[in-house]
């Protein structure tokens, strides 16, 4: 004798239809079984055997839930709020992104009770779903009309990214994740191949270009990239705003970052192979703004550094000053300056000069920036819990000669240095202060002691960029002898002459300068600064005795680079006026 199958107990949607008797029960039941059998909707199988009207079977859920029907017909859809949710989601669930207000994105569907679709689609979006009900018929429609008008425009998507991305196409064959190919396979699987060849393309032309930073920038209608070439920003393409979660989730599987998760910062790298001899590392930060993600990148192009100090801008006398100092057995050699001031290449500058097989350097770094052969280079990792003073404490149990740390950020980090240079060691660090008197001021507001700063510091060194002028492509500026006075041009330069220059043709494209050099305040620690120190002197003072001794501010060092014709005063005004 056959065991009866057992019924489903009705419940939801299909139980309400049953007391509304606006269906039986026996039907209910098959329909219900069979969308269960068959993945399919329930209501879609109801409207599709023509046992419920659609107008109906939406009043019913309207009234049993609580939820507000729409006439889908009536909105204006928009494609933007549909990509957010995969069209294979979307085909699933039968369900339609209609509205998005911050964090809350409406979804229109016929059965509001389907509670793991709308949970699969907060998973997807990272989004708190809100449903709202429409008739089963009409969004069907609605949403086959608007999955055909996002394949339209997505196929005029590819072919501007095509075009985009039409030139150098020899030479991105050559771009190519280092590492394991099961990453590259990951990364070339994530994204479609235009969005591929626009994204390579970009890192391409800033490597080219000489660019030091990608800026990637979604906005409320638009969406810009911006290279930095020469510490200027340039605006470089401004692709279809649509483009800009896909360019981001590339750029995040590249880093090996979470690509699903939009909603914090996050930082990794990138390691490009784009020639057999030739690896360029970019460290990869991403930020959510009100309109999506914005990814910068830095290019860390150990290649491009210039590690001779004749090639940095030094003038003689600092040149002199910073190699005395370097040579000294014991003590700390400081370099400050804003970001993407030089300060790194002129740390690794003096490493590198240094670098001999007889002696023992070690760095630790957030993150390494230039790789150089003979030195023992660490990584600050956060999430294991390797800071920089837990890397200079292992540093001192490993027979150092010369220690580098990145960044002096903390008392922790500044006492540990001391002690290090207390200890017989030289070590080189950076601050982000803006001159030589600053940096000892800012060292004592950390709460290190007076005394340590004054007879542990050898030399601090304060910089600045400036661009430099084409020679060919420059033009005489006159000034009367007031306004080069005004200036702060000394008396005796007036004097015996000064012939200033300034870019010739300047077009928005063309600036008519290429490559910077350094501006400098090279401030050695004498005996009377060091009094002032432990007598609890303020910057003024300082500053007051650097001139009394004769050390030129970053100021007077950038009127001599214009005066030398290398650069415009403008240029100089740039950077050094506050």
């Amino acid at each position: 004798m056959a065991t009866p199958t057992k019924k489903i107990r009705l419940s939801g949607l299909a139980r309400r239809l049953v007391e509304d008797q606006l269906l039986d029960e026996e039907k209910a039941q098959g329909i219900f079984e069979a969308s269960l059998k068959n993945q399919k909707p329930f209501v879609s199988l109801l409207v599709e055997n023509k046992l419920v009207a659609s107008g109906k079977i939406a009043e019913a859920a309207m009234h049993e839930f609580g939820e507000p029907l729409v006439d889908i017909d009536m909105l204006d859809i928009d494609l933007d709020i549909v990509r957010l949710v995969k069209k294979e989601l979307i085909i699933k669930h039968h369900a339609l992104p209609v509205f998005r207000r911050g964090k809350r994105l409406t979804v229109a569907v016929s059965n509001p009770t389907n509670i793991l679709a709308l949970d699969e689609i907060k998973f997807a979006t990272g989004l708190i779903i809100e449903a709202i009900i429409a008739e089963e018929d009409k969004l069907a429609r609605s949403i086959e009309k608007a999955l055909e008008a996002a394949d339209e425009t997505m196929h005029k998507l590819t072919s501007e990214l095509d075009d985009l991305a039409s030139e150098d196409l020899i030479d991105l064959e050559q771009l190519e994740i280092a590492g394991d190919g099961a990453a590259q396979e990951e990364a070339d699987a994530v994204d479609d191949a235009p969005v591929v060849r626009f994204v390579n393309k970009l890192l391409l032309d800033a490597i080219k270009k000489g660019a030091s930073d990608l800026h990637f920038e979604p906005y409320e209608k638009s969406y810009r990239v911006r290279f930095r070439v020469d510490g200027m920003l340039q605006e470089i393409a401004n692709p279809p705003m649509n483009l800009a979660g896909r360019v981001a989730a590339r750029i995040k599987i590249m880093s090996r970052l979470d690509f699903a998760e939009r909603r914090i910062p996050q930082d990794g790298r990138i390691k490009l192979k784009i020639s057999k001899t030739r690896d360029i590392d970019f460290r990869v930060s991403t930020c959510p703004t009100l309109f999506g993600e914005k990814v910068c990148m830095r290019i860390l192009d150990s290649d491009s550094a210039r590690l001779q100090i004749d090639s940095l801008g030094y003038e003689d006398n600092q040149k002199e000053i910073f190699l005395k100092n370097l040579y000294k057995p014991y003590g700390m050699f400081l370099v400050t300056g804003p970001t993407g001031s030089g300060k790194t290449v002129s740390l690794y500058t003096g490493i590198n000069i240094l670098n001999q097989t007889d002696v023992n350097i070690s760095t630790v770094e957030d993150p390494v920036e230039i790789n150089l052969r003979g030195i023992n280079q660490v990584n600050i990792d956060e999430r294991t819990g390797l800071d920089f003073p837990k890397a200079l404490r292992a540093f001192l149990r490993q027979d150092p000669d010369i220690i580098l740390v990145g960044e002096i950020r903390d008392l922790t980090t500044g006492n540990i240095a001391v002690k290090a240079v207390q200890s017989g060691h030289m070590v080189l660090s950076s601050l982000h202060t803006n001159d030589g008197p600053q940096t000892l001021t800012r060292l004592q507001d950390m709460g290190i002691r007076p005394f340590s700063i004054a007879t542990c510091t050898n030399l601090i060194v304060a910089q600045r960029l400036v661009r430099l002028l084409i020679p060919d492509r420059r033009k005489p500026v006159k000034m009367p002898a007031e306004a080069l006075k005004s200036e702060g041009f000394p008396v005796d330069m007036i004097e015996q002459g000064i012939d200033l220059y300034e870019p010739d043709e300047v077009t928005e494209d063309d600036p008519g300068y290429k490559g910077r050099t350094g501006i400098y305040q090279v401030m050695p620690i004498s005996e009377t600064t060091k009094r002032l120190i432990m007598e609890g002197a303020n910057a003024v003072q300082l500053a007051d005795q650097c001139a009394a001794e004769g050390i030129w501010d970053i100021r007077r060092a950038g009127l001599q680079k214009a005066a030398n014709g290398l650069t415009s005063l403008a240029e100089v005004n740039r950077v050094t006026i506050e």
